[in-house]
């Protein structure tokens, strides 16, 4: 790049572009933050058990990771402009009625309805950019975009928690419409118009409806194995192996497949995308329990343990771009592993915490959790994408999400069945704060030494990676695991 190029600014109009496409991103790392810091809160207003209120993420997970490849897709063939504005007011219109929702059940389909528009806007992001702006300013604005993901991220726990006590659960739905009504105006005058990429294209529709089908069971048989009717457990985990190994037979043989599984032919391209998962199922697994034991087991009121759970996102913003430029320097493979051995020990430490633990110290071990996963993290996003062919770099970048929102959707479900078994039936079957604060404690130290022999199995798999240079740099590229 030369240093025309390097020190060239955006036009008012570009700069303008770059605001309506992290409006998106914003909104999609608040979405993934917001919620979990709610959800003891939730649970208690519909009286129901930890495993049942977490069908709110797990729905929205569900979905979005389903969604994702597919948007990308529909995208080239209906034009991004149009798309990407119809994703913002679908997303704006499931925030509503999650808001309104007047129960658990309405709650939950109406985040599904979110979901759909979620994938739509986190899955154009990237590419809109590269398709309305220069190449020379293509860096500085991925950059744009992965600060407003990483500044909705950090705001999540702590707007939700200040909703959430001041107000009520409501509005942590409430507070997407504003933005996602500005957004809308400001997208259908300053996007601009352009031609689909590929208008004639075709659609992997069966292929979508056969991941939703099997994420959707392996879900809901990993939350049935703990209820007095595991039987039904299994078979929903026998259903979801049947339609996983239906998709791969179809992708196999599918002329434009949603998943080009030739890529992971490539032993490191399939190891590391295994990682980027696991650095995933560690943070959802433990954004999920902390807010109830803040509030369950050291009886901290919501708004204040919104600002504890702040910790983790100033870790990774903090870790991130260090991690992605050191890469560039030695290789990814020391900067991941480091950052796995981070991670691990943070989650000893978290596997520690008792009803008499001091808060000082959740904030300690959160802030080195995020800061373990920020160091891997941008390290496996530019090792995935230097293993990929250039021609199917598109495609790896909305691989590198399916993953990382995969590892979401599992990270929440076993973390879940592991603090269930370890706590008992109990904990399935009454709501959260029926239960004394030692034996929920007891249970959610299990839960993060779980997470922590997943992370140590990262580990495990960079060790059968053989690292060389590929030549793709991890700068300008979103490194934000949310």
């Amino acid at each position: 790049m030369s240093d025309n190029s390097a020190h060239q600014k955006m036009t008012p109009k570009e700069l303008l572009i770059v605001l309506v496409i992290s409006l998106g991103s914003f909104m999609a790392g608040l979405d993934g933050t917001i919620v979990n810091i709610a959800l003891p809160t939730i649970g208690k207003a519909f009286e129901v058990s930890t495993v049942t209120v977490s069908w709110v993420l797990n729905a929205y997970l569900i979905v979005l990771v389903s969604l994702l490849l597919f948007a990308s897709r529909l995208g080239d063939i209906k034009g991004f402009r149009k798309l990407f504005l119809v994703g913002f007011a679908i997303f704006t219109l499931g925030s509503a009625l999650c808001g309104l929702a007047p129960s658990l059940d309405i709650l939950i389909i109406s985040r599904m309805l979110q979901a759909v528009g979620g994938a739509i806007i986190s899955a154009l992001g990237a590419v809109m950019v590269t398709t309305y702006l220069s190449p020379s300013l293509r860096g500085q604005a991925l950059g744009m975009v992965a600060m407003f993901t990483m500044l909705g991220a950090a705001l999540g726990p702590v707007l939700g928690g200040f909703l959430t006590s001041a107000l009520s659960w409501q509005f942590i739905f409430f507070v997407n419409l504003p933005v996602g009504i500005l957004a809308i105006l400001l997208g259908i005058y300053i996007l601009p118009r352009a031609d689909p990429v590929s208008p004639g294209g075709s659609m992997d529709v069966p292929g979508v409806i056969i991941v939703f089908a099997g994420l959707g069971t392996l879900i809901l048989g990993l939350n049935l194995l703990t209820t007095p009717a595991p039987v039904n457990g299994i078979v929903a985990l026998v259903a979801s192996a049947i339609f996983w190994g239906i998709f791969f037979i179809r992708e196999r043989k599918t002329a434009e497949p949603l998943v080009n599984l030739k890529l992971f032919r490539n032993r490191a391209f399939t190891l590391q995308n295994v990682n980027v998962m696991i650095t995933q199922i560690g943070l959802a697994g433990v954004m999920i329990l902390i807010p109830f034991y803040l509030e369950m087991v050291k009886f901290i009121h919501t708004d204040n343990a919104g600002t504890i759970l702040l910790a983790l996102p100033i870790g990774m913003i903090l870790t991130s771009p260090i991690a992605g430029r050191i890469s560039d320097v030695i290789g990814t493979k020391k900067p991941i592993v480091l950052g796995f051995v981070v991670s691990i020990l943070a989650l000893f430490l978290l596997s520690t915490l008792g009803s008499q633990s001091s808060v000082g110290h959740v904030e300690i071990y959160l802030f080195m959790l995020g800061a373990g996963t920020g160091f891997a993290y941008a390290p496996l996003n530019s090792a995935v994408m230097g293993e990929a062919p250039v021609k199917e770099r598109g495609t790896s970048s909305g691989l590198i999400k399916m993953m990382s929102n995969l590892g979401s959707s599992l990270g929440v479900a076993l973390v879940m069945l592991v603090t269930t078994v370890a706590a008992g039936s109990r904990l399935a079957q009454e709501a959260a704060h029926r239960l004394m604060p030692a034996e929920i404690a007891s249970a959610f130290d299990v839960g993060f030494l779980f997470l922590m022999c997943i992370e140590v199995l990262g580990i495990v798999l960079m060790l059968f990676v053989k690292e060389h240079d590929t030549g793709y740099s991890t700068e300008g590229e979103p490194v934000a695991a949310y």
